[in-house]
């Protein structure tokens, strides 16, 4: 007899949405690559669900050169012209563009910090926030935090980052622990 596992509720027994549930989200990242892959999607979540975007993370992966912040920096006309003819990603104008914007501040913040994990764990002093939540509608879509680095991201230079995108981006790069204390990744990922 197999004990079922409780999960946080967002994953609605989606496999995909399961599958990055128990192994990424909360899972604190450190390495700057990641965090970029993660500020990407997170700004063409905008206005989507997070399963679209699971469903298209392959995809956005091939299209964005492994989500290099170096490489997509360069992007010229012509290569914004191929992703917004890509069906496998989202395409939108705006967020394309933005990832180039995006690009070229992430990389500005990495050479001021040394590394951007250095920049961007400032607004949580360095630690993942342990959050207590029994059930999702207790989980706040922003918080002073996401406030505090939104602003600071805006100031330079970054687009599709308010405080909501900010929140959820926090949730995912293991900023914060907003697994529902009765998920049994709650615990893991507190460790």
């Amino acid at each position: 007899m197999s004990i079922e596992l409780i999960r946080c509720g967002w994953t609605g027994g989606r496999e995909l949405d399961t599958i990055y549930h128990d192994s990424e989200w909360g899972v604190p990242v450190h390495d700057d690559r990641k965090h970029f892959e993660f500020i990407i999607l997170d700004g063409f979540q905008a206005g989507l669900s997070w399963a679209t975007i699971l469903k298209k993370r392959e995809n956005f992966r091939e299209a964005f050169d492994n989500f290099v912040p170096e490489i997509i920096a360069g992007y010229n006309q012509e290569k914004l012209d191929e992703l917004m003819n890509n069906t496998g990603i989202i395409r939108n104008k705006l967020k394309i563009a933005s990832s180039v914007t995006n690009a070229r501040s992430f990389l500005k913040l990495q050479k001021e910090f040394q590394t951007f994990d250095k920049y961007i764990w400032q607004f949580t002093q360095g630690k993942t926030i342990v959050n207590n939540w029994k059930t999702m509608r207790d989980i706040p879509a922003r918080t002073p935090e996401s406030d505090a680095m939104s602003k600071d991201l805006l100031k330079n230079g970054f687009k599709f980052v308010g405080s909501t995108i900010c929140y959820a981006y926090m949730q995912a790069a293991g900023m914060v622990n907003d697994h529902l204390i009765e998920c049994f990744r709650y615990k893991e990922v507190t460790k």
